[in-house]
């Protein structure tokens, strides 16, 4: 027996075709996000490293002096013991990415890339020593997620505010936590007073004030790397406690 709209018998198996071969894909998918959903829950244990995610502009290129600030953001965290992710692209990534290497002469850190395959993007510059693929920003978001101890948010476009918007939220939700959120320079600061003014402002609360304090404003790369100093020095102190009690 056969059923055009349905299925057609083949032995003990159901082939499905017509407007029912969509509905399979999609339930399948769905199964699939629930897989992944279960695997998310299991957190990792303490990482061994202190990583610092930069997202940034891929517009941005060699001689503007905020690629030179980016660079040396890097280069000093780098040198202070920070591996460096970007999204291994050009512009603010690649300054990034740079100053890792220029930070780390011995390669005691690394640097590392998270590309999406787009058609408009660019080979991963070449200072990423470890480079992850992602077909879609779901995965590569949560990649992010996963490597870092830090985000430092430098001027960028949508795709930044993007990564900004999202990070954020986990923060607010505490789907992350103990993990700084640093926006470094002006148009952030902007972002926030934005935050507070529409969100905070009038009959309707969109927001808390607590929401709005999750990130740590950064006038000036100095300021992002002293605070970024503060953390790693908590970070290495729980280590060397965690080591001394015999935790492996």
């Amino acid at each position: 027996m056969t059923d055009s709209s349905s299925g057609v018998a083949n032995g003990n198996t159901r082939v499905v075709v017509g407007e029912q071969t969509f509905e399979v894909v999609e339930e399948a998918l769905v199964d699939l996000w629930s897989v992944v959903n279960d695997l998310a829950r299991i957190r990792p244990p303490k990482p061994k490293y202190y990583r610092v995610t930069v997202f940034g502009s891929s517009r941005m290129r060699r001689g503007d002096q905020l690629f030179e600030d980016v660079r040396s953001l890097a280069e000093q965290l780098s040198f202070m013991g920070c591996d460096i992710v970007t999204g291994g692209g050009p512009g603010l990534m690649e300054a990034a990415n740079e100053g890792a290497k220029l930070g780390d002469p011995s390669n005691v850190t690394r640097s590392f890339g998270l590309p999406i395959e787009l058609s408009s993007e660019e080979e991963p510059n070449p200072f990423v020593e470890k480079i992850y693929r992602h077909r879609t920003f779901f995965s590569r978001l949560h990649h992010f997620v996963r490597l870092s101890s830090a985000f430092i948010v430098v001027p960028g476009g949508l795709g930044t505010l993007l990564e900004t918007a999202m990070i954020w939220q986990l923060c607010q939700v505490k789907h992350v936590s103990g993990i700084p959120l640093i926006l470094l320079g002006e148009m952030w600061e902007e972002l926030r007073v934005w935050a507070q003014e529409h969100m905070l402002g009038g009959e309707r609360n969109l927001a808390g004030p607590q929401d709005l304090d999750i990130p740590y404003c950064a006038p000036t790369v100095n300021d992002a790397v002293r605070f970024i100093r503060e953390d790693l020095e908590r970070f290495n102190s729980e280590d060397e406690a965690a080591k001394s009690d015999g935790s492996p």
